[in-house]
């Protein structure tokens, strides 16, 4: 195949345009500043970045990323063998759906879907899936570029792009098996290496592509600025330190040009100000909700006799003060949930309890977060999280507790470890297990020891509670939730007469009505339901005159 001149690649999210095919650096340029709306294109290889940039300066920008490449030559694949996931090419359209699901996930530019169809049809881009092998559901993705076949390279070289595991997945390993099978997958078309483009931060990825073989090289990246990577070339403006909680809220704000101050980063303050209207907020806890609705949230048995009277479905639930009151109130049950009267984030709380010594063991583990601790009939099923804004639903989400999956070689504990990890770097630090004395009696309630090796491909619930903050997972079902769930939701944030609220309900199944009535949360985190549209809406109740023209003539405002 002969060399072309002027390269580019479409890539479904953008283009890949090829610095070294382009003899004028001002044709370059030209081709970057066609970059199309809500595209992503990089120019690559570009070894006199300073010239290019010169271009057009205020429109182009030096990408802060480093460029790694791997020797297929020398490459060894792994002997390591497993059966959890199988890596395969995209082979139908729900595959494009799934891929698009975990790019805004985590936080990339969507692929047109129409785009996959045409790339099976040639090696030049390449997709590859991983897909559970029990659940055959897409857990992970990557995207691959054969130069030769793209344009006649010489040194018959390829490139890696766009890995991304569904920051809800428990399998280790799916981000490097990924990796092994594109580079095998390149090697086999003919190619003899393949780069890829990592942020100069991205110490974690940085270590597993160094790991596999991977070795830096000096070439540079230029994009075009754009508000998708306005970040990279305009800085956090103030916002170093804020969880991702904040932050979600934060970028909207000045994404509609609202004024941000943050008072106190690690505690998720920050002051938005727009015209003459200025609101203090910690994360979506604003001024609008008075100090009688958090202490209504505040105090679960208080919250409960609330909902309760609004026509509520609520479990019954006493005080954990006498010891024949609880023992006849586990015989009523069966199971009984423990938590403390006040507390968040999931501490102090134990599902699933059987025992009269296990419930008293739960209760002494919750005083240590408040002296008065409820105890609750189990209700069963699953845990739905409704947000609610100005008294609509927005989003709803299932809630899993934290699990693992055995691979026959790892102790309970590694792979604990291992997935607490994960979490951690997909939620930004605010998701991690911990391995307490609840772990551990929920480890031996599937019949093992934290520092037993389990028979491979088993599925092991490592807590009872949901809760993103001790690990637990979130996934998205506002299009199917039943219209009884978001009525139930509205009615307790009218009771409570709160304008956010996290309203935790267990359900059957998210489009079924039953359901009982946990929780509500005042300050819900509103990262955690991506894509729909939390922080949109948290800005809009709060500055109404700074939605779109559009939207506001549509009644939503």
């Amino acid at each position: 195949m002969a060399h072309t001149t002027d390269a580019i690649v479409d890539c479904g999210w953008g283009r890949l345009l090829f610095a070294q095919t382009f003899a004028d650096p001002k044709a370059l340029a030209e081709a970057l500043r066609e970059e199309g709306p809500e595209a992503r294109d990089i120019a690559v290889y570009v070894d006199d970045p300073h010239v290019l940039l010169a271009q057009a300066p205020l429109e182009l920008f030096l990408d802060p990323s480093h460029m790694f490449r791997l020797d297929l030559t020398a490459y060894e694949p792994s002997k390591r063998g497993q059966r959890a996931f199988v890596v395969r090419r995209v082979e139908q359209p729900r595959d494009a759906e799934e891929i698009n699901r975990i790019y805004s996930a985590r936080h990339m530019v969507t692929v047109r879907p129409d785009f996959f169809d045409r790339a099976r049809e040639d090696d030049v881009v390449i997709h590859l899936v991983a897909e559970d092998a029990r659940t055959h559901a897409v857990i992970g993705t990557v995207t691959g570029v054969d130069h030769g076949r793209a344009f006649g390279c010489a040194e018959k070289g390829s490139s890696l792009w766009c890995l991304a595991v569904d920051p809800q997945a428990s399998h280790p390993g799916v981000g490097e098996t990924l990796v092994r099978r594109l580079a095998e997958t390149l090697r086999d078309q003919g190619a003899l290496w393949m780069d890829l483009s990592v942020m100069h931060d991205n110490t974690q990825a940085i270590g597993l592509y160094e790991k596999l073989g991977f070795a830096r090289i000096p070439t540079f990246s230029v994009k075009r600025k754009n508000s998708i990577n306005e970040r990279l070339f305009i800085g956090d403006q103030g916002a170093e330190g804020l969880n991702p909680y904040a932050k979600l809220i934060v970028d909207e704000a000045r994404r509609r040009g609202i004024g941000v101050d943050v008072t106190d980063a690690e505690g998720g303050f920050f002051r938005l100000t727009h015209g003459g209207r200025s609101i203090l907020c910690r994360e979506s806890l604003s001024e609008l909700t008075t100090g009688v609705a958090m202490s209504i949230c505040d105090d679960k048995a208080v919250t409960r006799r609330a909902v309760s009277r609004a026509g509520v479905a609520v479990p019954e639930q006493i005080e954990a003060d006498d010891r024949d009151k609880i023992e006849t109130f586990l015989a009523r049950h069966g199971a009984v949930v423990v938590k403390p009267a006040r507390g968040e984030q999931g501490r102090g709380i134990a599902v699933g309890l059987q025992t009269i010594d296990d419930v008293e063991a739960a209760v002494e583990r919750a005083k240590a977060f408040c002296d008065r601790v409820l105890i609750e009939q189990m209700a069963e099923g699953e845990d739905l999280r409704l947000i609610v804004i100005d008294f609509k639903l927005v989003a709803a989400a299932v809630r899993r507790p934290a699990q693992i999956t055995t691979d026959g070689r790892s102790t309970i504990r590694a792979l604990i470890e291992a997935q607490s990890r994960r979490r951690s770097a997909a939620t930004g630090g605010e998701s991690q297990i911990p391995i307490d004395s609840e772990t551990e009696r929920c480890v031996k309630a599937a019949g093992f020891a934290l520092d037993d090796i389990a028979p491979p491909n088993q599925t092991i619930a490592v807590r009872k509670t949901a809760n993103l903050h001790t690990g637990g997972t979130i996934h998205d079902v506002t299009g199917v939730v039943h219209s009884a769930l978001v009525e139930a939701a509205v009615k307790v944030a009218r009771a409570i007469d709160i304008p956010v609220v996290g309203v935790d309900l267990m359900v059957r199944a998210p489009h079924e009505p039953t359901y009982a009535f946990i929780e509500a949360n005042e300050r819900p985190g509103l990262a955690n339901h991506e894509p729909q549209p939390t922080a949109e809406r948290f800005v809009d109740l709060l500055f109404p005159l700074s939605m779109p023209a559009g939207v506001r003539r549509m009644g939503l405002g």
